[in-house]
């Protein structure tokens, strides 16, 4: 189960994302500098213990083109063999010491629970409340018997999101996207979901206070996403 600690973290995940963001192609902001606040999320338990799986939602406030972005984020102590340009910043964490920051849509660790999840193996836990499952989280796939995934096998950036081919045993290679421009679900949302082979969607708070839930990440056959 996660487990939070309530201390410092030099820099924080927010100032590591403020000159991240902006380089991203699928950021809306243009070359706004991003005004982020953590607007929801969960986490995933790395079976190991030794990485962190974060799934934060984050507001840009920025006055031209605001906006809820997905973004996945994992957190290392020691860095991740061939992810350089997957990295975020370093940060002195309280308790842990140095942390390496990445994208997690890089990082096998995160990409392997992410579909446990979604095949029920594992729960979502709260954001920031230890040992504390989040219900709220929800994730579907549609073949019990995918075997092992593998990957990231690459990973590729648009204007919509993150996609990420994986192989996946006798399902061969699939595609993990990632909807970065997060937006509620509406009309239509219950097809492009039937359509996939698996998703997860999440709920995050809006900005009138109230809740919203919308796709955060679904599983396509390879090429058809």
């Amino acid at each position: 189960m996660a487990v939070i600690h309530r201390t410092t973290l030099t820099p924080t995940k927010l100032e590591l994302l403020t000159p991240w963001l902006p380089d991203q192609p699928w950021y809306r902001g243009g070359g706004s500098r991003p005004e982020l606040s953590r607007v929801g999320g969960f986490r995933l338990d790395d079976p190991d213990g030794e990485v962190g799986i974060e799934f934060m939602v984050a507001r840009d406030a920025a006055e031209d083109r605001p906006g809820d972005y997905l973004v996945p984020l994992t957190y290392r102590g020691a860095p991740l063999a061939g992810a350089d340009r997957a990295l975020l910043g370093t940060s002195e964490h309280g308790v842990l010491g140095r942390r390496w920051i990445y994208d997690g849509t890089y990082d096998p660790v995160l990409v392997t629970q992410l579909f446990a999840f979604m095949l029920g193996r594992v729960e979502a836990q709260a954001q920031s409340i230890s040992n504390q499952t989040d219900p709220s989280v929800t994730g579907r796939f549609a073949d019990a018997a995918i075997g092992t995934v593998s990957g990231p096998v690459e990973v590729g950036h648009g204007p919509e999101g993150t996609d990420v081919l994986v192989r996946a045993g006798a399902a061969g290679e699939l595609t993990l996207r990632f909807h970065r421009v997060l937006a509620p679900a509406g009309p239509g949302a219950a097809d492009a979901v039937g359509a996939a082979l698996g998703e997860v969607t999440a709920e995050w708070q809006g900005p009138d206070g109230g809740t919203r839930r919308g796709l955060f990440a679904s599983v396509h056959t390879a090429g058809t996403a």
